[in-house]
């Protein structure tokens, strides 16, 4: 599936040609993983660099088939990304008893706290459903930010999401600007971690205030007028 955004721009669908998993990777490594604020707020890795277990995270979220990005077709690069996955019940015990094995300190802080916020709702029972939809990485390059391309990306998700059946759509939305994003999609705050609550080394600056849980439960007409 693709969609023309205008200004030589095109919205992909995931996985396609052309756009194997590793160029994915490199453009989430030159933004997405040191201006994400959690990985800014420890240090995880410099702009541009591989980080093995965020790398291995990327991938097996791509491997879900239910991501997009935005291309710059005059440039032949990637402006933007959206990561998504899928999340069913039992999942979060599992990452959990492998990211206890880790030894990289500041990537089992970061996810203990994503873990942490997850555990304060149940979303299965919750919505009594088995599996979510979630949201996982929203990227904008950032000489392509203010030019609505996360609006994009969110809104296709979403389609994405309907198109496939889902009931019910979450991201933890770790930044003020991706929480704006959500919002204006209609995604509900379920529950929240003031960043003034968590250890000093993990707390993102202004204007970040806190970790968020946001929730969207999809209307599944909609996916047929598409």
């Amino acid at each position: 599936m693709t969609d023309e955004c205008g200004d030589g721009l095109k919205l992909v669908r995931l996985p396609e040609a052309g756009f194997p998993d590793e160029h994915v990777l490199n453009h989430l490594r030159k933004n997405f993983y040191a201006d994400e604020p959690l990985n800014r707020a420890v240090g995880l890795c410099n702009r541009g660099e591989a980080h093995a277990e965020l790398d291995r995270h990327c991938a097996s979220t791509l491997a879900h088939n239910c991501s997009c990005i935005i291309v710059d077709q005059k440039q032949s690069k990637i402006a933007g990304a959206a990561l998504n996955g899928i999340v069913r019940k039992g999942d979060r015990e599992e990452c959990e008893r492998r990211l206890a094995e880790l030894k990289d300190s500041k990537f089992r802080s970061i996810f203990g706290l994503l873990y942490s916020i997850d555990e304060k709702v149940d979303l299965f029972e919750r919505y009594n459903v088995d599996e979510l939809f979630e949201c996982r990485i929203l990227s904008v390059q950032e000489t392509y930010r203010g030019r609505g391309l996360a609006n994009v990306l969110v809104e296709n998700s979403i389609r994405i999401a309907q198109q496939a059946g889902f009931k019910v759509m979450k991201a933890d939305a770790t930044g003020i600007f991706s929480q704006k994003v959500f919002r204006k999609y209609g995604f509900d705050v379920v529950t929240e971690i003031p960043y003034s609550e968590v250890d000093e080394n993990l707390r993102p600056g202004p204007p970040h205030e806190a970790l968020k849980l946001m929730v969207k439960v999809l209307d599944q007409d909609a996916s047929r007028t598409e």
